[in-house]
């Protein structure tokens, strides 16, 4: 595949696709996951048949905990800000799902991680990184293209916040790949933020149920 095609291809995965979402996201309400998990098994047949995909990026678990030991001081200020945010925002809504809806909060444990967190790092960060390498060689720079496209694909919820925690998430996330190039650390990282954001209360905000 040329240049232009790669590029086209990647305006019509990530730029185009999630505005065609946008304008069905009445329809998409029940099937945004079922999408999702199809997408990304169309970006992982493509990668493995890629006989230059590195495949022991997909796992790679000796990068684990390194990448998430260097990651303390932003999840330390993640819970700093949700202390601050508990005690100076009085919301009825705080750690709702743990506490009055148990059942789908343990739920969600299982379900996120498998379907939500492992097929957006499959895309936005193995497929992505792997994929357009050629088209755009510096690292950081599809690091903040993978963020950019990424809170990009966000406007389906339809609010800023959401964008907003997905572009965060999304240069962590992009750069713990660029660095330690393991997608099981992407995933335990990404796992742990959005159970967090869910636990807490915000998860109203990326939640498929509220479109």
């Amino acid at each position: 595949m040329n240049r232009q095609a790669r590029w086209l291809e990647l305006v019509l995965l990530f730029a185009l696709l999630p505005l065609a979402g946008l304008v069905l996201q009445n329809h998409l309400q029940q099937w945004l996951l079922p999408c999702l998990c199809v997408l990304a098994a169309l970006c992982l047949a493509l990668m493995l048949r890629d006989a230059h995909f590195k495949r022991f990026r997909l796992v790679n678990g000796k990068n684990i905990l390194p990448a998430l030991w260097r990651r303390r001081s932003v999840f330390s200020l993640g819970l700093a800000a949700s202390a601050l945010l508990y005690v100076t925002a009085s919301e009825s809504h705080w750690f709702y799902l743990p506490t009055q809806d148990t059942n789908n909060w343990l739920l969600l444990l299982v379900i996120y991680p498998l379907f939500s967190v492992v097929p957006q790092e499959l895309i936005y960060r193995t497929f992505f990184f792997h994929r357009y390498k050629k088209i755009i060689p510096r690292k950081s720079t599809r690091a903040w293209l993978s963020a950019f496209a990424f809170a990009w694909a966000h406007i389906i919820y339809g609010n800023l916040a959401a964008i907003a925690l997905a572009f965060a998430g999304g240069l962590l996330f992009a750069f713990t790949y660029a660095k330690f190039r393991s997608t099981l650390a992407c995933v335990v990282e990404h796992s742990l933020w959005g159970l967090w954001l869910f636990s807490f209360g915000l998860g109203g905000y990326l939640d498929s149920a509220q479109l």
